[in-house]
């Protein structure tokens, strides 16, 4: 299917979209062939090898114990914190893996096959998954890749499914690749970016189930923001990073107490991304937006806009709502065009693929919510990206938390101060969106593997994780 709203905004667990939630899926994908195929009661054995950047961060991404997951059968849009705990703590207790839910077999994650200096042609994000009976006849076999942003790629299957893309576009009423087709969409049918999208999706779903959907989007974001200002102490993993959130929230409604004095915007935005992101760290649920690295900026951005734009003091419950639906529309509309174009994977291209991207998306939904015509809204998106070009993807200790954590925050003012600029002009500019897509491509190809999520290079071998 061709990529829609819904595809961006996906509800996972953290810390990371493509070392967690793609290959959590990938084993899921894996698991239910096994059942469905009828050899799932011959299985003796088990082998996962894992390839690139899986296998040299996995462990600070969670990788490893998603892929577990994943291969007993759980999605990562239906599990819950609680589930993931529970069935962790039984296979190291027991070392037994309920395989598609259905067979015990003895599998630990010690078990696994690393292979981090291997990176499979398709892509760095490469996972084999295989089984076989007692006499040690192999049953079934799969490899996958998992692309960023919780998207996954079977290998073998890439050129179907890119023919598969290709026809359900067609399927489309305004379809579009680029940010030119996307702006002359607009100048033809005289209407702004987040209504050419509302117009796709409906190829899809109903105009309720569209705007229930991204609420029940925006609901989760929330929630995650609400569970992570109520946790307190460190971040799981071993740097001992303190959580902040709690802290600044309280000192923020001794400053602010009604909390909309405008010169605190900026703290309140911080506040959100860092929220969200330490939630992500702590493996909790959390929205790709467009990826769970990114996760905060979104978050931080649409908050922003319901409680400091104009006239958003008057708003009803109906108007903010309004504002979410129209506000995600327009940055998924710009998200497709990152996916379509280029990579939203920091395995792939660094972290500007990662928070870049979502810094772009935001910054075009703040300005579409704004009243930005579409030329705005188009170069809102590439002042943010022009700005988030080279960004490398470097955590430390493989771990979502530095410089993720912070760099969410500093992203998301990026985002708002390029919507803001781009406001001030008449949306006619000097670099295109487009332009600066493939400049942020052709960079992510350039950019040594050392500084493209695999902890080899940048502030993860510069700081001493202890």
């Amino acid at each position: 299917m061709a990529v829609g709203v819904f595809d961006l905004f996906s509800v996972g667990i953290g810390p990371s979209s493509s070392h967690t939630v793609g290959p959590m899926r990938a084993g899921a994908v894996f698991a239910a062939e096994l059942r469905d195929s009828g050899v799932l009661d011959s299985v003796a054995a088990l082998r996962v090898d894992l390839y690139g950047s899986l296998a040299a961060t996995g462990k600070g991404h969670g990788t490893f114990t998603a892929v577990l997951l994943g291969l007993e059968g759980f999605e990562p849009e239906k599990i819950l914190p609680d589930e993931v705990e529970e069935r962790l703590a039984s296979i190291a207790d027991t070392g037994k893996l309920n395989l598609a839910g259905g067979v015990l077999l003895d599998y630990a994650l010690e078990d696994m096959i690393l292979h981090p200096l291997t990176v499979l042609p398709r892509h760095t994000n490469g996972m084999k998954f295989a089984v076989s009976d007692a006499e040690g006849n192999v049953l079934r076999e799969a490899t996958f890749f998992s692309v960023g942003g919780g998207f996954i790629v079977r290998d073998g299957e890439e050129d179907a499914a890119r023919e598969e893309l290709e026809e359900s576009k067609k399927e489309l009423p305004l379809p579009f690749r680029t940010a030119a087709e996307l702006l002359g969409r607009c100048a033809s049918k005289g209407l702004g970016i987040s209504d050419i999208m509302f117009i796709n999706e409906r190829a899809s779903r109903s105009e309720e189930e569209i705007r229930d959907g991204l609420l029940h989007i925006w609901s989760v974001m929330e929630a995650c923001v609400e569970t992570s200002l109520k946790r307190e102490g460190v971040l799981p993993g071993g740097l001992k990073v303190r959580r902040r959130a709690p802290d600044w929230l309280e000192r923020l409604l001794k400053e602010d107490k009604d909390r909309n004095d405008p010169k605190y915007w900026q703290e309140w935005v911080n506040l959100i991304a860092l929220a969200v992101n330490e939630e992500n760290a702590t493996g909790g649920r959390v929205v790709t937006a467009p990826t769970n690295g990114a996760a905060g900026i979104i978050p931080a951005v649409l908050y922003y806009a319901l409680n400091y734009a104009p006239g958003m003091d008057k708003a009803t419950q109906a108007d903010r709502d309004d504002v979410v639906v129209k506000f995600l529309l327009a940055a998924g509309a710009v998200g497709v065009l990152y996916k379509e174009q280029a990579s939203i994977s920091g395995a792939e291209v660094g972290c500007q693929g990662e928070v870049g991207s979502a810094s772009s998306m935001a910054a075009a939904g703040l300005a579409e919510v704004m009243g930005g015509t579409p030329g705005q809204v188009e170069n809102a998106a590439e002042i943010a990206m022009e700005h988030n070009l080279g960004l490398t993807c470097d955590p430390i200790g493989g771990l979502v938390q530095i410089p993720c954590i912070e760099r969410n925050a500093i992203a998301a003012a990026k985002a708002i101060n390029a919507a803001k600029m781009a406001l001030w002009g008449d949306g006619t500019h000097r670099v295109s969106l487009d332009e600066v897509i493939v400049t942020m491509r052709e960079t992510g190809k350039d950019m040594s593997h050392k500084y493209k999520e695999t902890a080899m290079g940048g502030l993860a071998v510069n700081v001493v994780e202890c």
